[in-house]
């Protein structure tokens, strides 16, 4: 498969519908379309065609577009035709091209050509998928918002401060004698300092698109016959997860997605954490350890008659999950409220009833506050972003501290080099950030007479 090849795809999904796309892109594409059609295609004008076969029958009639690069989604001459929406008939339009020609788009081809062309990075390009895949209207304007560049343009201002940066440490090697504070030293570490602060800043904001893409992966734990199961019933809408008075009835991990005001939750339902239990008991509070061990958020569910019950293992459990929050279920049995504990560290404690709903709006309303932030307008201008965005964004921030602390002792190569290593870590987001370009703005921006 070559880059040169023009490929073509049905662009519309499977099934029948009133409209359906096959999508060529590529050197060759107004060519095999305009054999298709029997006319020469004029870029940016709709043509109502018939659609020709290779013994020249009318397979259909619809609308030929002709988009001439660069000015297309791909960069590359494109042409869509758009026939009525009937499986076969967009198969056999579909196997006209290829015979003409043309080759099978692999998955993400188009897309791929389009990042090749500079006509998207790979955060847009992702963002694209996103806007697809999106759940509601919410995700998918932050969908939108990432496609049109929003987190690009916070990375790459980034990775240009980082740059002017790294120009400015890679010349003060050259004059290793000199101290650093004589060679602006004081300025550059505060503008270093500065720059952490924007990537946490950025870092926030990913991982709240993060979740709003992926969703917050809550676990529910605690000891047995608190009532996790009736929670995650409640939660869902639906009876789940088996509900007795016996302990131990959950053994396995249950999963479940909901959604909540917007809010993607896959909730884990787990076995009762305690000592003893049978073998499979056992395995399934194993099992539990490590679903905590990848959570953004542990739901701890206590008996509130009886809140002290099983709460130190389960302490113990949820000490490295990042979000805890303390539910004291069946209030309903109870004549007073219960005195909670106070909120910190990570930690917040709610009262609820799983059997008659009292409380659960206000567990609503926190989900939702710990997947994005508090208040109403906590997605305002967020952005979808992925994890692997997270991570490079984490990399960066590792290695722009290194690098603070590197000029601290004035060990300016060991400085360059984890600055180099954050600069490649955001270079990853986009796709867009190459040695070359290092280079290029290092021997245009000095003269230092070597």
């Amino acid at each position: 498969m070559s880059q040169r090849d023009t490929i073509a795809a049905i662009a519309t999904a499977p099934g029948a519908g009133g409209v359906g796309i096959v999508r060529l892109s590529g050197l060759r594409s107004a060519e095999i379309a305009g054999a298709i059609c029997g006319r020469r295609l004029a870029a940016r004008h709709a043509h109502h065609v018939r659609f020709r076969d290779g013994d020249g029958s009318t397979l259909d009639d619809g609308i030929a577009l002709f988009f001439a690069g660069p000015a297309s989604y791909t960069g590359e001459d494109v042409v869509e035709l758009q026939a009525h929406g009937g499986p076969a008939l967009l198969q056999a339009l579909l196997a006209r091209c290829i015979g003409l020609g043309a080759r099978h788009a692999r998955p993400g081809e188009f897309s791929e050509r389009a990042f090749l062309e500079g006509r998207l990075d790979l955060a847009q390009a992702e963002a694209l998928a996103d806007l697809i895949a999106a759940g509601d209207l919410r995700a998918a304007r932050a969908a939108r918002r990432a496609l049109d560049g929003e987190f690009s343009r916070r990375v790459e201002a980034l990775a240009d401060g980082l740059l002017a940066i790294r120009i400015h440490v890679e010349a003060a090697i050259d004059f290793a004698d000199e101290p650093l504070d004589t060679l602006g030293g004081g300025p550059l570490r505060a503008r270093l300092d500065a720059l952490v602060q924007d990537l946490e800043q950025l870092r926030l904001a990913a991982e709240r698109g993060r979740r709003l893409r992926d969703g917050l992966h809550a676990v529910i734990v605690g000891p047995p016959n608190a009532g996790k199961s009736s929670l995650l019933n409640a939660l869902a809408g639906s009876d789940r997860a088996i509900v007795t008075d016996i302990a131990g009835t959950t053994r396995d991990l249950l999963h479940e997605v909901v959604r909540i005001d917007g809010v993607e939750l896959g909730l884990v339902d787990t076995a009762g954490l305690r000592e003893g239990g049978d073998a499979i008991e056992r395995e399934g509070m194993r099992r539990a350890e490590v679903e905590l061990q990848r959570a953004d958020l542990a739901i701890v569910v206590l008996d509130a008659r009886d809140p002290d019950t099983g709460a130190a293992a389960v302490m113990d459990a949820v000490a490295n999950v990042p979000q805890r929050l303390w539910l004291h279920n069946k209030s309903d049995l109870l004549d007073h409220p219960p005195s909670l504990p106070a909120a910190g560290g990570g930690q917040q404690h709610l009262v609820v009833s799983a059997r008659t709903g009292a409380g659960l709006d206000e567990l609503h309303a926190r989900l939702r506050a710990l997947a994005l932030g508090d208040g109403a307008d906590a997605t305002d201008g967020a952005f979808t972003a992925r994890a692997r965005h997270v991570d490079a964004l984490d990399r960066a921030r590792a290695a722009l501290v290194d690098a603070r602390a590197q000029l601290q002792h004035e060990a300016l190569d060991l400085a360059a080099e984890a600055l180099r290593l954050a600069h490649d870590a955001l270079g990853e987001i986009t796709g867009r950030v190459h040695a070359d370009d290092l280079l290029g703005r290092i021997f245009s921006s000095f003269c230092i007479g070597k």
